[in-house]
């Protein structure tokens, strides 16, 4: 253990681990449920409310592009104040995104709908360094798993959203969701609740001055990689999900089953986090991420095999657990590549990134889906596919011939 990590357990931050990560894995629940409000219902929203069928996932793009533009002043919060007065702004943003966006069914407006988003993106961005924060709280050796407990939250999430939407979806006609986004607006303030209880050290004074160059950090072959596979899990992920309701709902499956659908994906991208930590400890880092290439990949060709309700449903749960091993396995390389003190800018601007990759993809596969149909989604999700696992491979073998030397 390092000196740092001694101080931090002498001062008591160890010694509340345990209750940290489970604070914050209950805050991922109620979070995460957030999300899976707006991904259930954004595309259909914006599919009544726009003025062109093009635009219809235009609000789910704005939602990720909330997300990365979020990234960086969140990470400067989290720096300058403490990551719990992030989380405690973010969960502000999440009680605001449900308020505009019921405001905006009452009123018709799509792009009050749009805006909505955007705090709603900034809910998001923070509630994914939750990962990150849980790191802080346990020493190093347990990092990994401490991520991955977090994350698990997210299982309930994925029980927790698509019934909000199922049950709450129809209880204030005409307005469609209404209700809904009332309710996330609840969850997002019950979330904060959470999250005052949770014990994070404030930052140092090392921290603050913020280190190296980013630029110096950014340059490492091995963070290059780390960010690249993070992107394409997490770009595939959205790209293919965002598309996925208005899919199914344009092949004649009922809202239900799309529910549903969305329901066991978002169960398949947080369940295996009960193990993935585990997993990274024992195979290592690079091992889970080409396991969640590969099954981001078997997601596609399942996906192309037809349009029925097993098609949809098996390619969005292989969808998730290859979210899940890529997103963390990549997360887990990011943590190789920064010191102490760096860390909340280092896994700043890779979320940064990841968001703001994901918000082209989310652009694209609306109009994509538009113009050429559901196998065209699928079909180009291969391209970054090809790159990340090149990339992998290459960086793997590099630090294996240095390593022989």
């Amino acid at each position: 253990m390092s000196q740092a990590d001694t101080t931090l357990y002498a001062q008591g931050l160890y010694a509340h681990g345990t209750a940290n990560v489970l604070r914050l894995a209950a805050a991922q629940a109620l979070a995460g449920a957030n999300a899976v409000v707006v991904y259930a219902t954004g595309a259909i929203v914006g599919n009544t409310l726009a003025p062109s069928p093009a635009l219809a996932t235009l609000p789910l793009s704005v939602f990720v592009v909330g997300m990365a533009v979020c990234t960086i002043p969140a990470g400067a919060i989290a720096r300058r104040r403490g990551r719990r007065a992030a989380f405690l702004a973010g969960t502000g943003c999440g009680v605001l995104v449900g308020l505009l966006s019921a405001l905006a069914v009452i009123l018709g407006s799509f792009w009050l709908f749009c805006a909505a988003m955007i705090p709603g993106g900034a809910y998001a961005a923070v509630v994914l360094s939750f990962r990150f924060a849980a790191t802080d709280c346990v020493e190093p050796e347990r990092r990994p798993r401490a991520m991955s407990a977090v994350m698990a939250g997210g299982v309930f999430a994925g029980v927790i959203g698509p019934q909000l939407v199922t049950v709450t979806m129809d209880v204030w006609p005409p307005h469609l969701f209404l209700a809904t986004f009332l309710a996330q607006a609840t969850v997002a303030a019950v979330s904060a609740l959470v999250l005052v209880g949770v014990r994070l050290p404030m930052p140092t004074a090392a921290e603050a001055a913020g280190g190296r160059p980013l630029g110096v950090i950014a340059r490492q072959p091995r963070f290059v990689t780390a960010v690249l596979c993070g992107v394409v899990s997490y770009l595939l992920m959205n790209f293919i999900m965002t598309a996925a309701p208005l899919a199914m709902r344009l092949c004649g499956l009922s809202q239900e089953v799309s529910n549903l659908g969305l329901q066991w994906h978002v169960i398949a991208m947080y369940a295996p986090s009960f193990i993935t930590g585990r997993l990274v400890e024992r195979f290592g880092a690079s091992r889970i991420v080409f396991a969640g290439l590969g099954l981001i990949a078997s997601s596609a060709v399942v996906g192309l095999g037809g349009v029925d309700v097993a098609h949809f449903w098996v390619s969005l749960i292989l969808l998730g657990v290859g979210w899940n091993f890529g997103f963390l396995g990549a997360s887990a390389l990011v943590l190789e590549c920064h010191r102490p003190e760096e860390k909340t800018q280092v896994q700043s601007l890779n979320d940064f990134i990841v968001f703001g990759t994901m918000a082209l993809g989310s652009f694209a596969s609306g109009g994509l889906l538009a113009a050429f149909g559901w196998d065209s989604v699928l079909w180009v999700s291969f391209v970054p596919l090809a790159a990340a696992i090149a990339a992998l491979v290459v960086t793997v073998s590099s630090r294996a011939a240095s390593a022989t030397v």
